[in-house]
């Protein structure tokens, strides 16, 4: 007679296949939850650019909200990391990659949207300006990221010094009114001087003596207007970035300047 054989022997714990699987779904949640996190959007920022986009250019077609064809925004975070890079790439691409016809259209529609903005911007801002006869003290310029108020530095501060001269501070007042009304993102501030070098002064190069200036017209601003100073930056450029020839009187005088940059809400500040 035939033995009975027996049962095979029920070995602890889950099948090797069954570990593995776990750790693979772990690892893809890890993944994904990363991927979500590096996604940054400001909401306030996506909005005003969708809007203008939507009024200027009829970008978005009947009613969707998605850039380009794909899923919606509203379904879900798949386009997060490229409108992330929309806004903050300003058309440069990392190298070697291809740009697709889409894409540089939609680049290229957005910087036309930010500089239609600082246009805007600009001209509210000159008529402030003319309205308050600074016509002759201040110079404005504009790109598609802000709007730049350039100061004299001889209106501002005596030779080698970082101290506010007295006629500097009605100017400098209506300046921060002025920023107080329109600088609705980043404010920067920045210290140029001329190629002279530095001697017998309490600075020892003009890039301490530009810093030095830079800081002094932040904290003025800081003491007498409501601006938040977590949104300003100064800088002191020194001497490498001229905007006339430093060989001539007349252009180390340009040279000698503070600049005040105001981004406007489409920026990528």
């Amino acid at each position: 007679m035939a033995k009975k054989s027996k049962p095979d022997e029920v070995k602890p714990g889950a099948p090797a296949w069954q570990s593995t699987f776990a750790d693979l779904m772990n690892l893809l949640l890890c993944f994904f939850v990363l991927l979500f996190s590096m996604s940054t959007v400001d909401a306030q920022k996506f909005e005003a650019m969708a809007a203008s986009f939507n009024q200027t250019f009829s970008i978005f077609e009947a009613g969707a909200t998605a850039i380009g064809d794909g899923i919606l925004i509203s379904n879900g975070v798949s386009q997060l990391n490229e409108l992330d890079e929309f806004i903050n790439s300003t058309g440069k691409l990392v190298e070697g990659e291809t740009v697709t016809d889409e894409l540089a259209t939609v680049q290229e529609k957005m910087q036309e949207a930010q500089m239609e903005e600082s246009e805007k911007l600009a001209e509210q801002i000159e008529e402030a300006i003319e309205e308050q006869n600074l016509g002759k003290e201040i110079d404005i310029e504009f790109t598609a990221q802000y709007v730049q108020l350039t100061l004299k530095g001889s209106l501002l501060f005596d030779s080698g010094s970082t101290l506010l001269k007295e006629e500097a501070i009605p100017v400098l007042d209506q300046v921060g009114t002025i920023l107080e009304s329109y600088a609705e993102s980043g404010i920067e501030i920045e210290g140029h001087t001329d190629n002279v070098p530095m001697s017998g002064a309490k600075y020892s190069n003009n890039d301490e003596l530009s810093s030095g200036r830079a800081l002094s017209v932040f904290n003025y601003l800081i003491e007498t207007t409501n601006l938040d100073p977590a949104v300003i930056k100064h800088t002191g450029r020194g001497e490498y970035v001229p905007i006339a020839d430093n060989s001539t009187a007349e252009g180390r005088t340009k040279n000698r300047r503070v600049e005040i940059k105001i981004y406007n809400s489409l920026s990528s500040y």
